[in-house]
């Protein structure tokens, strides 16, 4: 690797080694990616590895064919889901593939996300794009494509029962990941108590008032 490789290389592990830090890991599964500056596709988490466990030597560039141009591989099957996202939409410069809990149970209800707390307002209005085309594994570029979407502005969107996608203009502004979890899952929470439609619907700023007995 030239010193421009390993630089990527570098900040694609931290980035995969953050998402794990704010518990989005799934075994092997779930990728980070960044666009590689010469055009030649994506630099990525190689499979086998968790996302605490990405280091730079444990980085593979893939190519839009799938094949592996650089870095240590093997690639993740899923591959599409970064290369397709990449090609439509050339202000996206990386892509993050998660199978948070929270988004996990939230994309398996088709039901709307409600805006219960502040975080989630973004998420809202208008609502979180889902894929429903399949719930199996985005392998193929055909598949790539229609998640990407490139008709839409690049938003948070889920796959039913799938996990998240998104996609920033750059690895540094991963952190409004962390919201898009947060927002599901306060709104589950508030579900499972029977209060999610209570708190947001239309009306006065309502709120609850808890009692703590030391």
């Amino acid at each position: 690797m030239d010193t421009e490789e390993r630089l990527i290389a570098e900040t694609t592990a931290q980035a995969n080694r953050a998402l794990g830090a704010s518990g989005q890991s799934d075994m092997v599964w779930g990728h980070a990616s960044m666009r590689d500056p010469q055009g030649r596709g994506v630099w990525m988490k190689a499979s086998g590895w968790s996302f605490g466990e990405v280091t730079s030597d444990r980085v593979a560039l893939v190519s839009p064919d799938g094949e592996v141009l650089g870095g240590n591989g093997p690639r993740h099957i899923e591959y599409p889901i970064h290369t397709e996202v990449m090609l439509a939409r050339p202000d996206v410069g990386s892509v993050v593939h998660t199978h948070a809990p929270a988004a996990v149970s939230f994309a398996s209800l088709d039901v709307p996300l409600l805006a219960i707390s502040h975080d989630g307002v973004e998420f809202a209005e208008p609502q979180i794009p889902r894929f429903t085309r399949t719930g199996a594994l985005i392998s193929s570029a055909d598949l790539g494509r229609a998640l990407a979407d490139a008709r839409r502005p690049v938003r948070p969107r889920e796959a039913a029962g799938g996990g998240w996608l998104t996609g920033p203009g750059r690895a540094e502004g991963w952190g409004a990941t962390g919201v898009v979890i947060a927002s599901p899952w306060r709104w589950l929470l508030a579900e499972s108590k029977g209060l999610a439609d209570f708190l947001s619907s239309p009306g006065p700023v309502r709120g609850l008032v808890l009692q703590a007995t030391v």
